[in-house]
């Protein structure tokens, strides 16, 4: 909901007219629906609407209202002050700098996107990965394998505890004909690396443990009965913490290492050439020998 003027309380629109009024002074600069005037600053009603968040009652946003006016003037009323004690052009000095270097970064940046979005060959994806593998390390474990939570009186618990951990297809097949009518999560992953931590908070045991580590790292099934279920964990590959990173799970990261370098490199041929083409055409102007080179 924005502020409508007309819906303030009397008091703060009569307020609102005086001060409207006033500031205006027959300047036919000022907006029309300028609330308060400073200088060559206007508050408009347009601005002050934008101000008042959504949803408010009447008296809530007649009081953000004066509280956001008040505000207004005295931001405006104390650097009016301030300029007197201050070094005012120290102050517009720095405003210009910072001003040219938010225009610099943006342009840049909009610049390198323009260059250097899009995707990169698979096998330059491979090279810089296998080229710079201490930058893809795991901070924690990862596996491969197969997950399975079911009620420990299922009729064919026997059947699914013999076949869960056997990587024969033919096993597979009649473990998910087995298992799939009774299984509350069944979660088939040995063709894919996840994060041990999305396995372990599903199944009630320690995984902080040095022997739960070693009998994983050593693709040691697990088999957990506790609460009226059944949870059982095949482990087809493992990766533990400080191990590099399989390609697959680094193969993001990897693209994000290559499009930041190539907007780096973009960005230097970009300084480069304008450099080069405002010494030529006299925008930039050494005094002497060139200090650059």
């Amino acid at each position: 909901m924005t502020l409508d003027i007309l819906k303030l309380t009397a008091a703060t629109a009569c307020a609102l007219s005086i001060m409207t009024a006033c500031s205006r002074g027959g300047d036919a600069s000022v907006p029309a629906d300028a609330l308060v005037s400073i200088g060559e600053a206007s508050l408009t009603r347009t601005e002050l609407n934008t101000k008042i968040p959504a949803g408010l009652s009447p008296a809530d946003s007649t009081a953000v209202a004066r509280a956001y006016i008040r505000s207004w003037i005295d931001a405006r009323l104390i650097a009016g002050v301030a300029s007197a004690e201050v070094d005012m052009d120290e102050i517009n000095r720095l405003t210009e700098e910072y001003r040219n270097e938010l225009i610099m970064a943006q342009y840049r940046r909009t610049m390198a996107r323009q260059a250097s979005d899009g995707d990169f060959a698979e096998d330059s994806l491979r090279a810089y990965y296998e080229t710079h593998p201490e930058d893809f390390v795991l901070e924690r474990p990862m596996l491969k394998g197969l997950y399975l939570k079911i009620p420990d009186d299922t009729p064919n618990l026997s059947t699914i505890r013999r076949l869960y951990n056997s990587d024969k297809p033919a096993d597979l097949d009649r473990l998910e004909k087995a298992a799939l009518s009774s299984a509350i999560h069944y979660d088939y992953f040995r063709d894919r690396w996840v994060d041990r931590e999305q396995i372990e908070k599903r199944i009630p045991a320690d995984f902080t443990t040095a022997a739960t580590e070693a009998s994983l790292a050593a693709h040691k099934p697990v088999d957990i009965k506790s609460g009226g279920f059944v949870y059982l964990l095949s482990v087809a590959d493992y990766l533990p913490a400080g191990a590099t990173m399989p390609y697959e799970a680094a193969r993001p990261m990897v693209r994000e290492r290559l499009l930041a370098l190539k907007r780096m490199a973009y960005d230097a041929k970009l300084r480069g050439e304008l450099l080069s083409r405002s010494l030529s055409d006299g925008t930039v102007v050494f005094h002497g020998s060139n200090p650059l080179k």
